[in-house]
Order: structure tokens, then C-alpha cells, then sequence
């Protein structure tokens, strides 16, 4: 990857890297579109990181499929493939890791610990090894790009970071590999994440200004499902991420939320742009 990398730049290519998990669906292939717009090589990463999950999450049973990947790539116009393994990343005596001690513990954090210290760090060494001009991620998981973009103000990194919108399925669920292990009643009930981000869409639109207020309506909205369980619903400065009680005018507020239907934990968030 380094050679190629190396060899990319000597030709005064761009590279445009897209991290990813695996187990690719429409969203990701709408990052890698957008990166082809931005670059001159498309870098597309296959890691399915073991630092980013605690032991009690889903690590050892992620959806993988690396044939299924490899053709969805390549067929989207992806490059190069780099899908290195957990021991290349991870030497026996890896200790060194990047986090952030005050936005890396809070919404996602607060539930997850490990979680952003993971992504971070795996993020980081990627941007070495591939030494890309550009680095493409999905909204889908706002706080994550949030993070990223950070480091790489804060460390120095020379990458431009490009978020992409979320693309949804067609009854408004935000795609994610995890959607696989929904049951067919489970995906059923996992519309009312999207649903309750178009409540709060709608109140702020009549005029509702109390943070409070509407997120205790999206809560009222969720649990009506009878697989449905929050860990939190949140409205947040999008540049920020600091908590928001009463909405301003002229302002953007991120909604963001995670939720369990069933054993499946899914997060969506929305970006309200307060016109009155």
C-alpha cells in the first residue's frame, strides 16, 4: 500500500481514501462517488477494527463478505483494496493509541468507551499508510466525521475530510451493515428512528424552540415500539456537539439519537437549519 501510494504521488495523483468496515451497501458506494470527484485514485480500506468494539459487542459475528466487497468495489470504480489484517495493524505489543479525552466521552461515548479511541487510532494509521489528499465519510455517523475532522486539525494531519449525506432505504432507514441482523418485525419497527427525526423536523418547522420538548415527543414516538430501547436522543450544536435547550433562530441543530430494537443498535441523526 505504501509502494502504491508512493508511486500515486510521484505521478502527482490525489488519493482519496474511504475507510471502511466491509460488508459494503449503497452507502458506502455513494462515498466512493463522491471521492472519485475529489481524486485522482479511489483507496477504498476493508477493516473490520477489533479496538473500536468492547468485548460484549459485535465484534466476533460482524457481517463480512470480501467477495461480495471486492466486486461492489471494483464495479464502483474503486482503485486499489487494502484489507490488511488485525495482526499487520495490531503488533503483539501495540500501546499507543489516539482519543479525545473530552468529545470522545460524550453521546456515543457515554455508552461506548472504548469506541472513539479505536476509531481514532485506526483512522490515524490508515492516513499514513495510504497518504491520501482526501478522506470521505458518511454522516450517518456524525460524530465520528466530528472526531476525525478534529485530529486532523489538531494533529497536523494534511487531509481534507469530505462528509457525504446519509442515504437512506426507501422507507427512510439510514443503511448500515447492522440492519442485516434485524428481524423482519424488528425492521419494521426500526422506521421509527427515521420517523421520530421527522417529528423533530416538523416541530421545529411549527415553531417549537424547547430542546426538551421535542425530544420528549420523539422518545413518546419511539417507544411506542414494543422492541424499542433509547440510550439517548439528543439536540446538539453541530460544531460543537454542545447540548442545546432552547433553539435560535437562524441556527443549525443536529439531532442525533441511538436506539435498540431488539438486540441491534442503530444510530441517525438529521441536521435542522432553525429559519425563524
Amino acid at each position: 500500500m505504501r509502494s502504491a501510494s508512493a508511486a500515486a504521488s510521484r505521478e502527482n495523483k490525489r488519493i482519496g481514501i474511504v475507510p471502511t468496515m466491509g460488508y459494503l451497501h449503497e452507502g458506502h458506494l455513494s462515498l466512493i462517488e463522491i471521492a472519485k470527484l475529489h481524486c485522482d485514485i479511489v483507496v477504498m480500506t476493508l477493516f473490520v477494527n477489533p479496538t473500536q468494539f468492547s468485548p460484549s459487542e459485535d465484534f466476533s459475528v460482524y457481517p463480512r463478505s470480501f467477495a461480495d466487497d471486492s466486486a461492489l468495489a471494483a464495479h464502483a470504480g474503486v482503485n486499489i483494496l487494502f484489507a490488511p489484517e488485525a495482526k499487520e495493524m495490531y503488533p503483539a505489543d501495540f500501546d499507543i493509541y489516539v482519543c479525545s479525552e473530552k468529545f470522545g466521552t460524550i453521546l456515543e461515548g457515554s455508552f461506548r468507551p472504548a469506541h472513539f479511541k479505536g476509531v481514532l487510532t485506526i483512522v490515524a494509521k490508515l492516513f499514513h499508510i495510504v497518504n491520501p489528499q482526501i478522506a470521505v465519510f458518511g454522516q450517518k455517523d456524525y460524530q465520528q466525521a466530528f472526531l476525525i475532522k478534529k485530529m486532523t486539525r489538531d494533529l497536523d494531519f494534511d487531509v481534507e475530510i469530505v462528509v457525504v449525506p446519509i442515504v437512506r432505504e426507501h422507507d427512510g432507514l439510514a443503511m448500515s451493515s447492522r440492519n442485516v441482523y434485524l428481524s423482519p418485525t424488528e425492521r419494521t419497527q426500526a422506521r421509527a428512528l427515521s420517523h421520530s427525526l421527522k417529528i423533530a423536523e416538523k416541530l421545529i418547522a411549527e415553531g417549537e424552540r424547547s430542546a426538551t420538548k421535542i425530544i420528549a415527543t420523539m422518545k413518546e414516538h419511539i417507544i411506542r415500539e414494543q422492541d424499542a430501547r433509547i440510550d439517548y436522543i439528543a439536540i446538539t450544536e453541530p460544531e460543537t456537539l454542545a447540548p442545546i435547550e432552547q433553539l435560535l433562530p437562524d441556527t443549525m441543530a443536529l439531532v442525533v439519537l441511538a436506539v435498540h430494537i431488539g438486540t441491534t443498535r442503530l444510530i441517525d441523526n438529521i441536521l435542522i437549519h432553525i429559519k425563524h
